[in-house]
Parts: C-alpha cells; sequence; structure tokens
C-alpha cells in the first residue's frame, strides 16, 4: 500500500499549528517547548521505527481563523497529520479542517466539549475536557461546605456550551448556579464594573472560570479591591501565569490541573520529564505546558509505532481507535466510539510563596 503524504521511508512530517503569539502566550511557548524536547530525545534514539518526527510548526497568534489556514496549509505541504494545537478556539478551528481534509489531529491542548462530542472520527484529544475539571473544582468546593457557584466564561457558543455542563453538574451535586458571566473578547473596564457588581449582589460561594486567564485575573483583581470575599477558583489554562500574576490575591486559590505536578516526581511521567529536561538545560524551568507538551508527543510516538511500518491516515485512526496507551502512571484509552483519551484531573492549592501544591 502506498505511503501517504507526509511519511518517507527516513521522516515522519507532523503538523503543527498553536498559539505561542509571538513568544507572549506562556503555556503555549511551553506546550512547544516540551513537545520538541520529546521528539528531539525520540529522534536521536532512533525515531520511530527509524523514521524521524519533522515537527513543522506555524503560530496561529490564538485566532481561529489563522488557526484554520494554518492547518490547510500544513497539509497542503505535506503533514501526514495535524498535531497539538492549544486554546480553544483554535483548536475547534483546526478540527474543523482536519474533519474536511480527512486528516487525523492528535493531541488537541483545549478542553472544548465539541472536541469530543459528539465523536469527531479523525480528532483524538489525549488530556481530559475542561467539564472532568468544573466537577472536580466543584465536587471539591461541595466537600468544604460551598453551596453556590458563579461561571466565567466566553460570551461564545463554547462557553455557553461549557455553562450546560456547569448547570448539569450542579444539578447532579446539589448545589446552585447563581450567577452566570459571560466576557466578551475585549472587555472594556464597564465590563468588568458590571460583573463586579453582579459579583456582589450574587455573593457565590465560589466562583470558577472556563480560560480566558487574562479577563479572569483582572475579574478577581477587581473583585477583592471591591472587598468580595468569595472563593475563585479556576482551570488550568493560563493557572501558571495567572498566579504570576496575581502575585499575595492567588494565594489559596484551587485550580484543576490536566497533568500531574510537573515539579514533584511522584509520578513516572513526571520523572521522565524532569530528566530530560535536565539533560538539555542544568537549570530548567518545569511548568504545566511543558509536560503536557511531553506527555502529548510521547502519546503520538506511542500511536505512530503500534500502526507499525504501513503508516498510512487510515491505519493511523483504526490503530488509534483500539488502544489503550500507558504513559508512565498516566493511561490513555480510545475507542470507536469514544476519543478522549485522559481523563485525569488534579486538583492544585497555590501556596504563600506562589506554589502550587497537589
Amino acid at each position: 500500500m502506498a505511503a501517504d503524504p507526509g511519511v518517507s521511508d527516513t521522516e515522519i512530517v507532523i503538523g503543527n499549528t498553536l498559539t505561542l503569539q509571538g513568544g507572549k502566550n506562556a503555556y503555549g511557548v511551553a506546550a512547544h517547548t516540551g513537545m520538541k524536547l520529546y521528539f528531539d530525545a525520540l529522534n536521536a534514539s532512533g525515531g520511530v521505527g527509524g523514521r524521524r518526527i519533522v515537527m513543522r510548526t506555524l503560530d496561529d497568534n490564538n485566532s481561529a481563523a489563522t488557526a484554520e489556514a494554518n492547518a490547510r496549509k500544513l497539509v497542503e505541504e505535506g503533514a501526514f497529520l495535524l498535531f497539538g494545537p492549544v486554546e480553544g478556539g483554535p483548536s475547534t478551528a483546526v478540527m474543523k479542517a482536519a474533519s474536511d481534509m480527512k486528516v487525523p489531529l492528535f493531541g488537541p491542548m483545549a478542553g472544548p466539549p465539541g472536541l469530543r462530542r459528539p465523536l469527531q472520527k479523525m480528532v483524538f484529544p489525549v488530556r481530559a475536557e475542561h467539564r472532568e475539571e468544573f466537577r472536580a473544582l466543584m465536587t471539591w468546593g461541595k466537600s468544604t461546605g460551598l453551596k453556590s457557584v458563579a461561571f466565567f466564561h466566553a460570551d461564545s457558543d463554547g462557553g455557553r456550551k461549557h455553562l450546560e455542563n456547569v448547570n448539569i453538574i450542579a444539578k447532579d451535586l446539589g448545589m446552585q448556579v447563581v450567577l452566570s458571566l459571560p466576557v466578551k473578547s475585549e472587555p472594556t473596564q464597564a465590563d468588568f464594573e458590571a460583573m463586579t457588581k453582579s459579583l456582589a449582589t450574587a455573593n457565590p460561594d465560589m466562583v470558577l472560570n472556563h480560560g480566558s486567564p487574562g479577563p479572569y485575573q483582572k475579574l478577581i483583581e477587581k473583585a477583592r479591591a471591591a472587598g468580595i470575599k468569595t472563593s475563585f477558583m479556576g482551570v488550568n489554562s493560563g493557572s501558571s501565569q495567572m498566579v504570576k500574576n496575581l502575585g499575595p490575591l492567588a494565594q489559596g486559590m484551587v485550580f484543576a490541573q490536566v497533568v500531574p505536578s510537573p515539579w514533584e516526581r511522584k509520578r513516572e511521567i513526571a520523572r521522565e520529564y524532569q530528566d530530560a529536561m535536565r539533560k538539555v538545560n542544568p537549570n530548567p524551568e518545569f511548568s504545566y505546558g511543558g509536560l503536557e507538551g511531553y506527555m502529548t508527543a510521547k502519546a503520538l510516538a506511542i500511536a505512530l509505532k503500534g500502526v507499525g511500518r504501513d503508516l498510512t491516515r487510515a491505519n493511523f485512526v483504526r490503530t488509534v481507535e483500539n488502544s489503550v496507551m500507558e504513559l508512565g502512571g498516566l493511561r490513555v484509552r480510545y475507542t470507536p466510539a469514544e476519543h478522549e483519551g485522559s481523563h485525569f484531573v488534579d486538583l492544585s492549592l497555590v501556596s504563600r510563596d506562589g506554589r502550587f501544591i497537589h
């Protein structure tokens, strides 16, 4: 059988469009560093069955339109598959291109439900979706006596789907969603003042977010300045960036994380990532994004090895749909009916000195 584009006797070309924003997107930069770290080590040890992984990367600048154009360009220029976008809007746009062009998209690092339901035949997320993070945060909140919830989310179809999930989870847990806080892509000062007033009026026990770390950080600052005492919690997206920027205001916040602690050595995948980082840098900067990029690259390598030498897109999809991958203490599983991958969610608490304690 003839190989599909991007596959030769010596190389497998993968197309990677992700949100770097010229180096300003901390999570995207860290994720890309983690991917490259894994692929460089893999290539140095012989690649996948003697084939090097060649990752071609384009920056989508957190624009859905750019992400879709990048994805189509990468495939047209010979990528075998698409890999590793971050952020919800761009990842959903890459999914559209992948579905249209019948090219696999492996490892989108984003939590929108649309990447997983309804089933997308060509799309294979590795990380858990935001719904799993919402449930973990709300379950923890309930266990500490919190009963009412406010939800900060993008003013978009995706954000409204997340709100639906939060409402379903609240009903399951016997909690009440008392306030929805939709945020525009470029919120104004007046928008933040209005949201702060709504928070003061509704007085929820806890607030959680769907992404948008920059605006969410600003809301937390405004709310604390107004004396609002509610418990702010967050999903993994931009958590490190938020904690750094919030400083003392982040103390005590609880965040959901879709990978283990990159600083602790409790799980094999974290130890493997740390050791790989130390080989290339004596003073490494570990991060959630770096570990997620590394872990997602490792899952792709396992998938490609599982297909063997007869590497076609159809064989790749068929193989992944019937696979269980061990990533060093984390299990990723796909079936023809479910492409979610991992359901792993951990909770982290921000300490007085700004560290994440799992």
